[in-house]
């Protein structure tokens, strides 16, 4: 198969070999011919690449082509596969440079290539990811890995590079006794899964749960099991009761930015194997497979908790404060979930509510009445505050695999293809444990904007297995995940048609406002953020990020990666590059 080759304009001026990487309008890019070679290497699995919207635009308008990207915008796992889409398309346009190309713009609106890659390898094997790598590598091209591009970060995408999609490399194994390579005989780690790259947390799901076992992972149909969402710690309503996903993570495949083929674990490559166990995910090199612990299914109590009351009503923050003040608690009793805060929902003509939803689960736990009994003294503290409503109903269920099938994974996809910034904080136990931490941290949040709908997402997914595994397990996860109760989410969007400085300004506000505010309730220095889950233009991104692991981080960086050839938005050595990594500032 020949490829047929995208037209580019120069849009700047050369900056030198040695400090800035190959781009289109260089004569260092390659030609036409290396292209078909690389093409031909990895069996004609090379594509060049557009946004999915530019059938929508005039240059390339399709209008059945049009129709179907129209359908399937928001659909996680269609995106999933398209190598001209990420999940969230603010990271697929490159504002800066008036390149973006939404299907909500108008149709006589020209498409730009933005941050979407200008090739992709739809890799299918090891082998396949070598070959691109050292391609790559050898041409001083920006690459980018992208697995399902459910980033938060936009780390899948990357300005004029050559994209590696793993999304196709789907192999399952489970295994009754894992023997990690190079270990004693004796050394067997018990049942586990080893997932290809492209395995996503449903696929993972069905399989494991044919087999009647649960494993660590998260609440969504796409996101990639063994990419980012490992790489960089991974929460999991499993958490209390078995850590972090990257804690109960035994091994990792991996081709590293010389193109080599290597095994990491606790035997052999320890460092990378301590990097890539909450490093980040793009940074280290291409995982191609990761072996993870599964355990036997245990059963769940699910309960549902809901705070009502007018919009206003000053007894809606004091609950709140009651109901930080109870997490600890809950969350020494297994206790784990999510949680939404919307001060502000219209119900229709000049009504609002306020709002708290919550949906708890407790694994390992058969007892209704023990579980209503810790709930019943927060209970009646909240039914004693004026206007407030409370509703609370529990419902035990047979397995994990039960939850995410009847509760959270409903449908086949996720919803993605929208606008968004995110801004967050981990909150410790001992915080809340305080006599006034609770409402430390609510007076904070007062503090906080709220639209009509704008929604704070909370994530009690630690302590238990989470912080007692920081004294046997050896990883970079950023260390005040072991003192955590609650993860903390808010975000923030405009719209398509936004200029660049009304992106920016909400971009200053959640950045420089919102965020701050957040950090300021117990210390710049004391907590830190989940990397996964947060700002993508974090200011002092390392400490938030990996605390006191970042030093050594960036030496193992520098020992497996030492040119960048895996460089990511807020990523460990990201620091030395500009803000699309194209150019060293170091």
């Amino acid at each position: 198969m020949k490829l047929h080759f995208l037209p580019f304009l120069a849009t700047l001026a050369y900056a030198g070999p040695h400090s800035c990487r190959c781009r289109p309008h260089q004569r260092c890019w390659p030609s036409p011919q290396e292209w078909n070679a690389l093409n031909r290497s990895i069996d004609g699995n090379l594509v060049p690449v557009r946004p999915v919207a530019a059938v929508c635009h005039p240059a390339e308008a399709d209008s059945d082509a049009c129709k179907i990207v129209t359908e399937q915008w928001t659909n996680s796992t269609w995106r999933a596969s398209q190598p001209g889409a990420v999940q969230w398309e603010n990271f697929e346009a490159w504002p800066e440079h008036n390149e973006s190309c939404y299907i909500e713009s108008p149709p006589n609106v020209s498409c730009g290539q933005g941050r979407i890659s200008l090739y992709s390898a739809r890799v299918q094997s090891a082998a396949h990811i070598q070959k691109a790598v050292r391609f790559a590598k050898q041409r001083n091209i920006r690459l980018a890995v992208k697995n399902s591009g459910h980033c938060f970060l936009g780390r899948s995408a990357a300005v004029e590079s050559l994209q590696i999609l793993t999304h196709d490399i789907k192999g399952i194994e489970l295994v009754d006794d894992f023997l990690p390579a190079g270990a004693p005989a004796d050394a067997r780690e018990g049942p586990a899964v080893t997932i290809d790259a492209g395995v996503s947390l449903r696929e993972m799901y069905t399989a494991v749960g044919a087999a009647n076992r649960t494993v660590v992972g998260g609440s969504s149909f796409t996101v990639g099991a063994a990419g980012g969402y490992v790489q960089g710690g991974g929460h999991s309503l499993l958490g209390p009761l078995k850590g972090m996903a990257s804690d109960n993570a035994l091994e990792f495949t991996i081709v590293t930015a010389e193109g080599d083929l290597i095994t990491a674990n606790q035997y052999q490559n320890g460092d990378l194997f301590w990097a890539l166990r909450g490093g980040g995910g793009g940074t280290f090199g291409v995982v191609v497979n990761v072996t993870l612990r599964t355990f036997d299914e245990v059963p769940v109590m699910l309960t549902s908790f809901n705070i009502t009351t007018a919009h206003g009503n000053p007894s809606f923050w004091e609950a709140l404060t009651q109901f930080h003040a109870a997490i600890p608690g809950l969350n020494d009793a297994n206790g784990s979930g999510y949680y939404w805060i919307t001060p502000n929902v219209p119900l229709g003509g000049n009504v609002s509510a306020a709002a708290l939803t919550a949906g708890l689960t407790f694994a390992n736990e058969t007892d209704p009445a023990r579980i209503d009994e810790l709930f019943r003294p927060l209970l009646d503290k909240l039914n004693s505050l004026p206007g407030i409503k409370t509703d609370y109903a529990s419902l035990p269920l047979p397995s994990v695999r039960t939850v995410f099938d009847r509760f959270y994974l409903l449908g086949d996809h996720d919803s993605t293809g929208t606008i968004g910034l995110l801004g967050s904080r981990l909150f410790s136990r001992d915080l809340l444990a305080s006599a006034d931490g609770a409402g430390r941290l609510i007076t904070a949040l007062q503090r906080l904007e709220y639209q009509p709908g704008r929604a704070l997402i909370g994530h009690m997914v630690a302590g238990g297995a989470v912080a007692a595994n920081g004294a046997t397990v050896e990883s970079a996860l950023h260390p005040a995940w072991r003192r955590t109760a609650v993860h903390l989410v808010l975000s923030a969007t405009w719209e398509a048609t936004a200029t660049l400085e009304e992106q920016e300004s909400v971009r200053e506000k959640v950045t420089h406002v919102e965020v701050p505010l957040l950090r300021s309730v117990e210390g710049a220095d004391a907590m830190g953020s989940y990397l996964n889950e947060a700002n993508a233009y974090e200011t002092e991104f390392q400490a938030s990020f990996w605390g006191s692991n970042y030093p050594r981080l960036y030496r193992i960086k520098q020992r497996w990666d030492p040119t960048g050839v895996f460089i990511v938005q807020r990523g460990v050595g990201s620091e030395d590059w500009d803000e699309e990594g194209i150019c060293r500032k170091r």
